[in-house]
């Protein structure tokens, strides 16, 4: 028997329903913090910048890029991991914070646990460079001096552990020989460094480096990744000089563990829809970073893989 009751309950129930078919999707209510643990003009920085211009139009509030730079990116993830998990901060990471430094000390956080990963943005390969007119003509012949002086031959890094670091300990190790490490806060105070005699080496992404090494001013040695670059096809890979050395950066957005799905699912479309902008894809041709999209999910597994590749090269060594 149909009752007036029987209509009301129904009717309310439609309502219901009908409100969450039609519910809003998350909306942050104040600017949204890309926090980079690095410093200004690095690899980090550059990408967090294009990715909040990109996104700039797909969120009703400002997307601000802020600067804490040191202990190789710590700082920054630590200050993060912290952080409520409402949406609003947001580490650049996928590098050094989250890769490599776990491989060679303990941290205040978890790169596995202390995080929701959002989306990668960016695969970032890595090149060992030399300033022009600098006293080594390849790779190989910094290998041979560093075998016949061990430890005199200064690098700069972006900290000790750093992915920049890992680069330079893994090819040790690979070639025998010892290097001198000289820390600094990300890659634009490397490359300030090596272009003022420094330093002799430094592992640079392509653009922290594009326009210095069109004009000459640096020389490419060698690159990390497992195949040539296509902007930079006369620089022989690691493992082609006889090192099996295959190491890339990456970066990506994450957020304090514990974010919301529904606040995972508007960052994550957006950003997405971010790398689909004229913005984003000129980024990418002006400097040769390389679309590296996944998802939450594939951009922690993806870390996660370098980092237990890492903890095992380094426990090896």
């Amino acid at each position: 028997m149909i009752t007036r009751r029987t209509i009301m309950t129904a009717t309310a129930g439609l309502a219901v329903a009908g409100r969450a078919g039609t519910a809003r999707a998350w909306e942050p209510s104040r600017p949204i913090q890309l926090i980079v643990g690095f410093a200004p003009g690095g690899g980090a920085d550059l990408a967090a910048r294009a990715a909040a211009e990109a996104a700039s139009r797909l969120f009703p509030t400002p997307i601000v890029v802020i600067n804490r730079p040191g202990a190789g990116g710590a700082i920054a993830a630590q200050q993060v991991a912290g952080m409520t998990p409402d949406g609003l901060n947001l580490l650049v990471g996928g590098g050094s914070e989250s890769t490599s430094l776990p491989a060679f000390r303990d941290l205040p956080y978890d790169p596995k646990t202390s995080f929701r990963a959002i989306i990668r943005l960016t695969r970032q390969p890595m090149l060992i460079v030399a300033k022009r007119g600098g006293r080594y003509a390849d790779l190989r012949a910094v290998v041979e001096a560093a075998k016949r002086a061990p430890g005199t031959i200064p690098h700069a890094s972006s900290g000790v552990g750093s992915i920049y670091h890992a680069v330079f300990v893994l090819l040790s190790q690979a070639a025998g020989i010892e290097l001198l490490n000289i820390p600094f806060t990300g890659g634009a105070p490397s490359l300030q460094a090596l272009l003022a005699g420094t330093v002799e080496l430094a592992v640079l992404a392509p653009e922290e480096m594009a326009g210095l090494a069109q004009a000459g001013e640096v020389r490419p040695l060698a690159v990390a990744s497992a195949e040539r670059l296509a902007n930079y096809r006369d620089v022989p890979t690691l493992r082609e000089l006889g090192w099996d050395v295959v190491v890339e950066n990456m970066k990506g957005l994450n957020a304090p563990a514990g974010l919301p799905d529904e606040i995972y699912t508007t960052l994550h479309d957006r950003f997405r829809r971010a790398m689909q902008e004229s913005a984003w894809k000129t980024f990418l041709d002006r400097t040769g970073a390389m679309d590296g999209y996944l998802d939450g999910p594939g951009f922690q597994a993806a870390m996660d893989g370098v980092l237990d590749a890492l903890r095992a090269t380094v426990r090896r060594g």
